[in-house]
């Protein structure tokens, strides 16, 4: 994979490398021969419950067959209207983060397939690799182009000549990018011209074209860009841009629409190309679902309803009605339709929130297959009824956790859903939908237990939530440490500043003893009915950063996504009161006496990168091995350092591994000195040195994002970002393999 890092992003590299020197580049004889790893094997847990989707298409001449992109977990197939589903791109791709996916209308042997995630999400989004092509349905892929686009939005392919397509490039989500905009082949992707720019930081987040006459196009501009602490959309240079003679020239269109201009979904009817519809994020007052008469020369704004355009960075999607023009659908958290032109709206169900794609099958406007956090999901009477969600093995969970029963369970939270608790293997061949349950918390969960005894099980979600699960009762119990109400309040305001991805952690010599992250390393002992605050502010606490998360126009304040937070907590194993601590903005900590003292043992100057995960070393008291993730600065390289003697010394341990591939965790072996697995944006790798050398321990592990890594009764358990739940049994292989720093 190329590098994506802008020459304009914020490079935590220098300061991170004049700290410590880069270990050596491993050579084909320093690693542990691949053979030596064939016979191991990742097996699928599960759930099969379905995860975020962004991207869905239809084949109109065959109602049964569909396509659906899932953020992390590929492209996926359905030759019976979604009774079953089969991924198609994991033999193919680099990469499973998927944003946009045309067939063909004239040969629908021929589908586009557009990599990386069109939500701009904080938390979990990743970049994609560019442009790939099937011309036999889907059984074998080409990579056609525009390695460096990081997000594509839209791809649409003229009705009569496969060769001919058009891509939204969204770009790269943390720092501006030139290849922002859209682009054109005119040879089936074997080169590509930048047909529409604006600048380095306005990206094509819709594209549409006039059924009736191919030569017309419609692209939605967006002037947008993330820093851990912001969400910048909208600004002038933004809008609807329309050509008329297949994209050699564009014209912005303005009359009627706002200056001020956000993210913005766009649509043509077929049965009627002077109408079009967009729904638009703009100021109070100007924001709202838009329509033209005349081809988008001028426009009105119909319905100004906030739910319509409520976090348009995440939202903004829209689909007109093929057949009638006063149809037209506004997908956001709710799945919204008009019959009136725009002017009213209802809601109407599906099996999941939070809507980013839908595709109306142009022969049959009741056939219609919808794109939301929960999966892809279909419908032959109009939305009245739709197909499960319930077979796709496409969940997305930010970290895992294990008990010790046996069989062991997994658990973590999903996005989007609820956290899971499901076993690890069953005595009956199969892992089904019987065997997980919820525990309390919710979709962004950290998770804490007695391992040997589950029974209270402490979850946290969004929104400073933390909650406890009791098995025995099955009762979950709110115990939130302080009751305040988060949303539309500044992060400066509040008493607690939690992450998304809020920590917690039992101590492992005595489970009652639960810590929990905010800015502050907080105590409970008593579950949860009162709290004592262990440490000061273990952040930078840079006011400046804790204000409105989000403008010109949005605030985006909705308490989920603050800044300057604990992300990690890590209870070491040896000695009871001895925690480490890191932050999402770049600093570690440690205390030896339960929070009476902390030492700031960061290494270097990280630059505000977060400190993802924190593994200490079972076979060294004060070594631990932590995982720093830059991507939120516009740096995708891996970061990897193994602090000694509690924090004193550091070293690098991550120069083999490759450049573009921002690692999330790295755990050591329990059994084994030096063993290391790091789990990262491009795969999972294995190092037998104590991390000198990295080889991939990928197998047959689809191409998803790894996001955390356990080790339960000699097993390896993956946490996937798009494909659930992995385990590779039998770590005993790989302890028992030489070349490495074998136990002494």
């Amino acid at each position: 994979m190329r590098s994506k890092l802008s020459a304009t992003g914020f490079l935590i590299g220098a300061a991170i490398v004049a700290s410590s020197a880069l270990p050596p580049i491993a050579t084909a004889e320093e690693t542990v021969d691949p053979s030596l790893l064939a016979a191991l094997e990742w097996r699928f847990v599960g759930p099969y419950r379905g995860g975020r989707v962004t991207t869905v298409a239809g084949v109109p001449s065959n109602n049964q067959l569909y396509y659906m992109g899932a953020t992390g977990g590929g492209v996926w197939k359905t030759e019976n209207a979604g009774l079953t589903w089969e991924n198609i791109s994991d033999e193919h791709f680099n990469v499973g983060t998927i944003g946009a996916i045309a067939v063909a209308p004239s040969d629908p042997n021929v589908i586009y397939v557009g990599t990386g995630e069109k939500s701009i999400r904080g938390v979990t989004t990743s970049h994609g690799d560019g442009v790939y092509k099937s011309t036999d349905a889907g059984k074998s892929w080409t990579h056609v182009g525009l390695p460096e686009a990081g997000q594509i939005a839209r791809i649409k392919i003229h009705p009569e000549n496969p060769d001919l397509a058009y891509v939204a490039v969204q770009g790269q989500i943390w720092g501006p990018s030139e290849e922002r905009g859209v682009y054109r082949t005119a040879d089936g992707g074997q080169g590509w011209q930048q047909v529409l720019k604006v600048d380095a930081e306005t990206g094509a987040t819709d594209l549409r074209m006039d059924p009736t006459n191919p030569r017309i196009l419609y692209a939605a501009m967006w002037e947008h860009g993330r820093k851990p602490w912001y969400v910048k959309s909208g600004g002038t240079a933004g809008g609807i841009f329309k050509s008329t003679d297949g994209g050699d020239t564009w014209k912005k269109l303005t009359r009627g629409l706002p200056e001020l201009i956000g993210k913005i979904g766009v649509d043509v009817c077929a049965s009627n190309p002077s109408r079009l519809y967009a729904i638009v994020e703009a100021m109070p007052g100007e924001g709202g679902l838009y329509r033209s008469d005349d081809a988008g020369e001028s426009w009105e704004l119909k319905n100004g309803k906030r739910i319509l355009w409520t976090r348009s960075w995440y939202y903004m999607h829209i689909a007109a009605d093929p057949v009638n023009d006063d149809i037209v659908y506004v997908l956001n958290a709710p799945f919204m339709k008009s019959i009136d032109g725009g002017a009213t709206f209802e809601k109407k169900r599906t099996p999941h929130g939070d809507h980013h794609d839908h595709w109306i099958n142009p022969n049959d406007n009741q056939n219609m297959i919808n794109a939301n956090d929960g999966g892809a999901t279909i419908t032959f009477d109009g939305g009245e009824s739709w197909s499960s969600l319930m077979n796709q093995p496409t969940a997305q969970f930010y970290r895992v956790n294990t008990d010790n029963l046996f069989p062991y369970r997994i658990y973590g939270g999903q996005q989007d859903n609820s956290t899971v608790a499901i076993l690890s293997e069953t005595y009956d061949g199969g892992i089904g939908n019987d065997d997980f349950f919820s525990v309390g918390g919710g979709e962004s969960a950290h998770i804490a237990f007695d391992p040997d005894d589950p029974r209270l099980v402490y979850a946290t979600t969004i929104n400073g939530t933390l909650t406890e699960y009791d098995a025995d009762t099955e009762r979950v119990r709110e115990i939130k440490p302080y009751p305040e109400f988060v949303f539309g309040m500044q992060s400066k305001d509040l008493r607690y500043r939690t992450n998304w991805n809020a920590p917690v952690t039992a101590s492992p010599q005595d489970p009652s003893v639960v810590y929990y992250g905010t800015q502050k390393l907080l105590r409970t002992r008593d579950r949860g009915v009162t709290f004592e605050e262990i440490s000061s502010d273990l952040t930078k606490n840079e006011e400046d950063k804790q204000g409105l998360n989000g403008g010109p126009i949005t605030a985006e304040n909705v308490g989920a996504e603050f800044y300057g937070t604990i992300l990690t907590i890590t209870a070491s194993p040896h000695a009871y009161g001895t925690i480490w601590v890191g932050s999402d903005d770049g600093l570690i900590h440690v205390t030896r006496d339960d929070g009476e003292t902390w030492a700031d043992v960061t290494p270097g100057d990280l630059g505000g990168a977060m400190v993802n995960a924190i593994d200490v070393s079972n076979h060294e008291p004060g070594t631990a091995y932590v995982a720093v993730a830059g991507y939120k600065l516009n740096d995708f390289r891996p970061y990897v350092y193994k602090l000694t003697d509690y924090g004193a010394r550091s070293t690098r341990l991550d120069g083999d591994l490759p450049r573009d591939n921002f690692i999330r965790v790295v755990r050591e072996d329990p059994e084994r000195r030096g063993l290391l697995y790091a789990g990262g944006e491009g795969g999972i790798y294995v190092s037998f040195d104590d991390g000198g050398h990295w080889q991939s321990l990928a197998l047959e592990l689809p191409p998803v994002p790894i996001t955390d890594l356990a080790i339960r009764q000699g097993d390896l358990v993956a946490a996937t970002q798009g494909r659930g739940f992995w385990v590779l049994d039998g770590l005993g292989v790989l302890r028992q393999l030489e070349g490495g720093l074998a136990d002494k």
